[in-house]
């Protein structure tokens, strides 16, 4: 009888047993959560659970994101953020390269600058912003300098952290079959540092964007999502600010997408090393 129960259950395809476990469709499963926190919305405006103008409804905030979006508002906004998130980001995490490399190759360097450096990054991101006003004025360029600093940390602490952490005896290894500077840099160096490297670029982008909305809230010249969200506030539109808040959830979930996709693609010889459950 045991015998049988084993053969039945082996011949069950792994794909039925996981239906069975998970019985929601694993491409719905991230739809809980919003889905969820939507319906408790709908509920708490449709039986008056709140009587604060700061709670509107989803249907209001459902035409104002129609409204914003054909009269271009939106598109004119969101693509302002997103220059300067990507200008910034291109500029610190390029940076961050070149100076986590340069520092993770020379114990000189790092000697003589490592110290400088480890004592910056604790400094608030946002306590540069008075000098960044100074420097720079209230416009795009100080936004993208303020960007560029928010992606170069990550970027250099990551790539320091990876080449400092190849494993001894790849290097002696590498020495033993007699490879020159370039085959070692590019055979075993950086194979084994791009995991690390691509994580403090991946955390570079996010932090990029998390900066966006600061920069724009604190520097208020020109346009932006923030901006936009700045607007709804001081004329008391809980619409357009919630609005902008979706947006902005939506936008850093479709950075985060892309950065994970291409990660995975550039890094795919590593093979799978976690769990999937």
């Amino acid at each position: 009888m045991t015998d049988t129960h084993t053969q039945a259950g082996a011949a069950v395809p792994r794909g039925a047993r996981n239906a069975r476990q998970h019985p929601v469709p694993k491409a719905l499963r991230g739809w809980v959560l919003p889905l969820g926190l939507l319906l408790v919305w709908w509920t708490a405006f449709r039986f008056g659970w709140s009587s604060s103008p700061l709670l509107v409804s989803p249907g209001a905030v459902w035409a104002r994101a129609v409204s914003y979006t054909a009269s271009g508002e939106l598109q004119t906004a969101l693509g302002a953020s997103l220059w300067r998130n990507l200008a910034g980001f291109a500029i610190g995490a390029s940076a961050g390269l070149i100076f986590g490399a340069t520092l993770g190759f020379s114990r000189a360097f790092e000697r003589a600058i490592g110290p400088s450096f480890h004592t910056l990054k604790q400094i608030s991101l946002f306590a540069w912003i008075p000098l960044i006003s100074v420097w720079f004025g209230l416009g795009d360029a100080a936004k993208v300098a303020f960007l560029s600093l928010a992606a170069f940390f990550p970027v250099v602490l990551n790539t320091f952290e990876g080449i400092r952490s190849v494993p001894r005896e790849f290097i002696e290894v590498a020495r033993v079959l007699r490879f020159g500077r370039a085959q070692l840099l590019t055979r075993v160096v950086l194979p084994s540092a791009a995991p690390s490297i691509f994580a403090g670029i991946h955390l570079a982008l996010i932090y990029a964007w998390l900066a966006t909305l600061g920069a724009e809230y604190l520097l208020v010249a020109g346009k932006g999502i923030g901006n936009t969200m700045i607007d709804g506030r001081e004329h008391f539109q809980m619409d357009l600010v919630i609005f902008g808040v979706i947006v902005v959830g939506l936008v850093g979930f479709s950075l985060n997408w892309v950065a994970t996709r291409i990660e995975r693609r550039l890094l795919a010889w590593r093979g799978h090393t976690v769990a999937q459950f």
